[in-house]
């Protein structure tokens, strides 16, 4: 377990790296014994630091939710990173992409909640009910720690992601609104193009079986800390596909067929 201090340290080298726009060295480097627990607690100390300057929650987004990024990364759970208002992009944006560090894109689902939602025993029909809305989305992932050590070759831990935010940058939100019980969401696919090529496919099912599994996860993490998920909420289930880099000059274009699409592109 990290003191105090070590987690306000950590905390605040995250904050430098994104205000400066300079990766550190994953903390687990350093932090040796440092566990889940700590991550969480970092990357709240780094959160709430931005609360403090004006920045208000928004929602949460919910990673590793796929079985094939839970292997890659060695880990049998999903984690969680916060939304705030800052991360929020149009459809149709141009996104600088100097403002973020190591970016890349990933295709989901996001619930727009009506009710609230809290405690462990949250099913999926609860999470179906409570929904206003299911809209595409794209969300923008980055790094503020290195991925691979330039200087060592260390690749960071699951920890380091969850201290990272969940490495959650942005979200686009675009195409059609459907209500949770209007269509079968396992099913909802996307080809994702970049530059006008696919450059990857998949469904939504791939997250946890079906997305609403996500919403119920968190909310039985959050659970004995009191936390809830309130109305009005954004919540990013997971991805379905895998990362993809994105550089200056780059064009995304998200298509979600009947759901319709998304496009950014990044300057």
């Amino acid at each position: 377990m990290l003191t105090p201090e070590q987690i306000k340290n950590a905390a605040d080298r995250l904050y430098k790296a994104e205000k400066e726009r300079q990766q550190i060295p994953a903390l687990t480097l350093e932090y040796t014994d440092m566990t889940m627990d700590d991550s969480y607690k970092i990357q709240k100390a780094w959160v709430d630091r931005k609360i403090e300057e004006g920045a208000s929650v928004k929602g949460y987004k919910i990673g590793l939710t796929s079985r094939a990024m839970q292997m890659a990364v060695n880990i049998d759970q999903p984690d969680y990173g916060v939304l705030l208002d800052d991360m929020f992009f149009a459809d149709g944006a141009e996104i600088n992409v100097s403002d973020f560090l190591d970016p890349r894109i990933e295709v989901e689902l996001a619930f727009v909640l009506k009710d609230r939602l809290e405690g462990e025993n949250v099913t999926i029909f609860d999470v179906l009910n409570a929904t206003d809305y299911v809209i595409p989305s794209i969300e923008l992932i980055a790094a503020r720690c290195h991925r691979t050590d330039p200087e060592t070759g260390y690749t960071r831990k699951v920890l380091d992601t969850i201290a990272d935010n969940a490495a959650n940058a942005g979200i686009i939100m675009g195409g059609r609104p459907m209500k949770p019980m209007d269509f079968d969401m396992r099913w909802a696919g996307c080809l994702l193009y970049l530059n006008g090529q696919i450059e990857e496919t998949g469904l939504a099912a791939g997250v946890l079986g079906h997305p609403a599994n996500g919403i119920c996860w968190v909310c039985k993490r959050f659970a004995p800390h009191g936390v809830a998920l309130e109305p009005g909420q954004v919540i990013l289930a997971g991805s379905f596909t895998r990362p993809v880099p994105v550089k200056a000059g780059d064009t995304i274009h998200a298509d979600y067929g009947p759901l319709g699409g998304i496009s950014v592109k990044f300057v």
